[in-house]
């Protein structure tokens, strides 16, 4: 949990201690408090909130489905968490994780591994995939989410490009590049409102010719566009189009995780195009960790609320043991179960 704190306005949110928040309600001065894996005050820096979830992100090169998502509030911060600004302190876990994925990659390589990275980068914009990689004259290509024979997930026609992690020039255009084409607009709540859900994925295959083995991972790094009340937020038009687009696809990813939580036989994955692209990491045979972002103002109390009450009830949820996938390099596959219960954060 990251509380992004916006200066001048009265707060209504307090950090008790590393996994425990109050809240206040200025009205009746009441308190409810609530319990979380983790908890970070507004003032933790990015170095600090990476740290936390490394180890999660490093499993990606082990061969397992790994997907970290923010979620919150319009205007809570995700972006600048996941994104961050510059090269410098302030950068956030994307550019963070593939600096790390680099260094992780060298030590393995030193043992007998080779690897192979490529990354995508999407969009949903009003339940249409947009790729965030594209030339400007692919603007119009339709993508559509579809299943392989292998039952891996894939876009049609999205740009997919080879990376080396370790090339800080070619990591910082390709991040530029998305970000020229991210759709944002300005909002009563947000002057760069993210107006789509952003989705970063790195693809890792890798082989040990000693070991006759070989792995596949994948990285969802997910952005998620921030819940958004029409009333404080005063927009009409496209942007109002687009605000009941993102609400409706938040509401989908709640009932995927009301019905994971009562472990039902149907969990409607294919109600959003965000949850049926993220099912393989939301099915359990992968690992998942949301990290929800507030604010913490009094104006912002209803949302805040509403935010720590999903989150509390994701919380509770248990995907199953995260499998990693190994192939003999022949063709067979081995597939491994962790011990580690497999839980939503």
């Amino acid at each position: 949990f990251f509380l992004f704190y916006e200066a001048g306005e009265d707060q209504c949110v307090l950090a008790l201690s590393d996994n425990e928040l109050k809240v206040k309600n200025p009205i009746d001065g009441k308190h409810q408090t609530f319990t979380f894996d983790r908890v970070f005050a507004a003032s933790v820096g990015q170095e600090a909130i990476f740290r936390e979830v490394s180890e999660f992100i490093q499993s990606a090169l082990d061969g397992y489905n790994v997907c970290l998502f923010s979620y919150g509030q319009t205007g809570s911060g995700k972006t600048y968490s996941m994104q961050g600004l510059g090269n410098g302190a302030m950068r956030g876990i994307i550019p963070r994780a593939i600096e790390q994925v680099a260094r992780y990659k060298q030590s393995l390589e030193r043992d007998g591994w080779k690897y192979e990275m490529k990354v995508s980068f999407l969009e949903i914009y009003n339940e249409n995939i947009r790729d965030l990689l594209r030339n400007d004259k692919d603007t119009d290509l339709k993508h559509d989410i579809k299943v392989a024979s292998d039952r891996t997930r894939y876009v049609t026609d999205l740009i997919v490009k080879p990376l080396d992690p370790a090339d800080s020039d070619a990591v910082e255009d390709l991040l530029a590049l998305a970000a020229k084409h991210r759709s944002v607009a300005a909002t009563d709540m947000n002057s760069v409102s993210s107006r789509s859900h952003s989705v970063f994925t790195l693809h890792l295959s890798a082989e040990h010719a000693a070991q006759k083995q070989s792995l596949k991972g994948v990285l969802n790094l997910v952005d998620l566009a921030g819940s958004e009340r029409l009333d404080r937020s005063c927009v009409v038009g496209d942007r109002a189009k687009e605000a009941m687009a993102i609400n409706k696809s938040l509401s989908s990813l709640t009932d995927v995780f009301v019905a994971i939580g009562k472990k039902s036989s149907h969990i409607p994955f294919r109600n959003s195009k965000l949850t049926y692209l993220l099912q393989p990491s939301l099915s359990g045979d992968g690992k998942t960790l949301m990290m929800a972002n507030i604010s913490p103002t009094e104006l912002s109390l209803s949302e805040t609320l509403c935010t720590l009450r999903f989150a509390a009830q994701v919380n509770k949820c248990e995907l199953g043991k995260p499998k990693r996938a190994i192939s003999e390099l022949s063709g067979d596959v081995v597939t491994t179960s962790t011990s580690i219960r497999n839980r939503v954060k």
